[in-house]
């Protein structure tokens, strides 16, 4: 079982340490005010008009590696391979629109369909606020409710890119029926999206929410959703459990928005056939052809 982690406070001041022992500079992943660098700007703090873009592209790369390496001995128990920034084509996976984090029978970037079993997009920020002192102090100050940004899947932009990229899978061909995609990320989703959140997995869009982070916060927040397209995951057994179910199931999307007396039609021919599986190929057959 992999001992690594879920995330939490020490994953983000990990991710601070090593940017800053490697590559960037404070004003790259702080916000420089009169009172300090601080990771996002607190609350009783005037924030000076600032954005702090130069973040993003650094965390989302760190993001990235570190959601393999914790799913990466996950793949190998169920007999995958996890792998970063998949293309294919088929699928609407295009070099600059890939697949954060895929399992594929093959470890390549670049794959066929037959060959995903399972696509992640992965929407992770820092979470909770901190404080920077040179030369090289990080102090934890507060958690999400205690600054001014919204991080991660309680920022509406996330959730949007998240919905529209799944989409674009989703009615990219043929291909993309059969293969789950999963928006992974470290923090909580905001009320509005709760009915949301179940609606997309109801309609098969998505198969689900999760948020890798089991202690955002110490007061109260949305833990799951009434159907579970939200998740909360507490531990690794319950990710090994979540990840291997959608493996093992074999699913198929469809949507289509036909007459009642057309989709009787189909009910009607499709319960012909001998065996359940039969009658489920049959019916999504004609559900395509519309």
């Amino acid at each position: 079982m992999n001992n690594m982690s879920l995330w939490n406070n020490e994953t983000e001041i990990q991710f601070f340490t090593e940017a800053l022992r490697n590559f960037a500079s404070p004003e790259q992943l702080f916000y420089n005010l009169n009172s300090g660098y601080f990771a996002y700007v607190p609350k009783n703090i005037d924030g000076e008009g600032q954005t702090l873009q130069s973040r993003n592209s650094l965390i989302g790369q760190f993001t990235e590696k570190w959601t393999k390496d914790l799913f990466s001995p996950i793949a190998r128990e169920l007999g995958f391979y996890a792998v970063n920034s998949v293309v294919c084509e088929e699928v609407g996976l295009h070099k600059r629109s890939n697949a954060d984090l895929a399992f594929c029978t093959t470890n390549s970037v670049n794959q066929r369909p037959e060959n995903i079993k399972l696509i992640f997009e992965i929407k992770m920020s820092i979470v909770s606020n901190y404080r920077f002192t040179a030369p090289n102090n990080l102090s934890f100050i507060g958690d999400y409710k205690s600054h001014t940004g919204n991080p991660a899947l309680l920022r509406s932009d996330s959730m949007l890119k998240a919905i529209g990229k799944s989409i674009n899978i989703r009615v990219s061909g043929i291909e993309s029926t059969k293969i789950p995609v999963i928006i992974l990320g470290n923090s909580p989703i905001t009320d509005s999206y709760i009915h949301k959140v179940d609606f997309l997995k109801t309609a098969g869009v998505i198969q689900g929410f999760w948020s890798l982070n089991p202690n955002p916060t110490d007061t109260e927040y949305v833990k799951q959703t009434p159907i579970k397209g939200f998740q909360t995951i507490e531990n690794h057994k319950a990710l090994l459990e979540l990840t291997g179910e959608l493996l093992n199931q074999e699913m198929n999307y469809f949507s289509s928005m036909i007459s009642k007396p057309k989709l009787g039609e189909f009910i009607r021919i499709a319960n012909q056939e001998n065996s359940d599986e039969a009658k489920a190929e049959k019916f999504l057959q004609l559900i395509r052809e519309g």
